[in-house]
């Protein structure tokens, strides 16, 4: 485990030996907020900080129980370089990504990140991973925190 303890500029202090978990997710925030309720009823003690691509998702991540929100492209920027892992749709490492939110920035801030990153498939999004069985996205999600559990576990 991480045996520091950290500082963001926006106040959010991750627990000592705990992971820094970043949500990333834009429109209305709606796979950012299941992965939020997943990651706090499985993992109750870790801290989360969601990063929506407009207000109005990290509002909807922030009522799902996160510990602190941030919006917009130097969020993700500045906060993706201090995470250990980056959860979201798949669609936030596409430049243009999410319906167009987002920037060539953001999406080469989180590919560039040295973070786990844990990626949900969408059907929206015009990328089809090999091998990815077709399944609900709440089933994705409870994958996606399934993995996040190992990766922790592992360090």
């Amino acid at each position: 485990m991480i045996e520091k303890a950290f500082t963001m500029g926006n106040g959010w202090r991750g627990r000592k030996n705990g992971m820094r978990i970043v949500v990333i997710d834009g429109q209305g925030g709606g796979i950012g907020k299941s992965l939020v309720e997943q990651i706090k009823r499985e993992l109750p003690t870790e801290e989360i900080l969601v990063i929506g691509t407009n207000a109005v998702a990290t509002s909807n991540m922030l009522r799902a129980g996160a510990d602190f929100g941030v919006t917009g492209e130097n969020a993700i920027v500045y906060n993706c370089k201090r995470a250990d892992i980056i959860v979201g749709p798949i669609g936030i490492l596409l430049t243009n990504g999410l319906m167009g939110e987002i920037t060539n920035k953001m999406a080469e801030a989180i590919s560039d990140s040295d973070a786990q990153k844990v990626l949900i498939p969408v059907s929206k999004c015009p990328v089809q991973v090999a091998g990815v069985q077709e399944m609900p996205v709440g089933k994705y999600v409870e994958q996606a925190v399934v993995r996040i559990k190992d990766f922790i576990d592992q360090n």
